[in-house]
C-alpha cells in the first residue's frame, strides 16, 4: 500500500514538473517570438534611416541647390566695384564707443571678495604658521623643481 501511494505521489510530481517545463518552454517560445519581432522593427526602423540618409544627402546636393537658388533668387554676380578698402569705412563715433561697456570688464570690476572660505574636506586646510617654512614655489620637497619634474 506504502508503495502504492508512493508511486502516485511520483507519478503525480511527475505530471507537475512536465507542466512546469512545458511552461518554461512556453514562455521561451513567447521570448523568441518577441525577441524576432523586434530585430524585424529595428530591422525596419535602421531602413527608414538609411532611406532619410540617402533623402537628405539628395536634398543638401549643392548642385541641386545651385539650381534651386537661379531659379527662385534674384542674384546677381558681384561686381569688383562692390569691394572696398577698410579705410573707406567710416569711423565710430565717440557716442558709440563710451556706451559700449566691456560685459565681462564690468563683471570683474564688481567681483567682491569671499567673506569666508568654506573648506570641503577634501583639500587639508593650510597652516597659517607653515606659510613661513614653504618655499615660494608652494611644495616644499628639498627639491628643485626642475629635478621634481623628472
Amino acid at each position: 500500500m506504502i508503495l502504492r501511494v508512493l508511486n502516485l505521489v511520483v507519478i503525480g510530481i511527475l505530471v507537475l514538473a512536465a507542466a512546469y517545463v512545458y511552461r518554461i518552454k512556453f514562455d521561451a517560445t513567447v521570448q523568441a517570438e518577441r525577441l524576432a519581432r523586434l530585430r524585424g522593427e529595428l530591422r525596419h526602423e535602421r531602413d527608414k534611416i538609411a532611406a532619410l540618409r540617402a533623402e537628405w544627402e539628395q536634398l543638401d546636393s549643392p548642385a541641386r541647390i545651385e539650381t534651386l537658388a537661379k531659379r527662385y533668387l534674384p542674384l546677381r554676380p558681384i561686381a569688383p566695384t562692390q569691394f572696398d578698402a577698410l579705410d573707406g569705412l567710416p569711423e565710430r563715433s565717440a557716442q558709440d564707443l563710451a556706451t559700449r561697456a566691456d560685459p565681462i570688464g564690468g563683471m570683474i570690476e564688481n567681483l567682491e571678495q569671499p567673506t569666508r572660505v568654506e573648506v570641503t574636506g577634501t583639500v587639508p586646510a593650510a597652516n597659517p604658521n607653515r606659510a613661513a617654512d614653504r618655499p615660494a614655489g608652494g611644495i616644499a620637497t628639498g627639491a628643485s623643481p626642475n629635478e621634481r619634474s623628472r
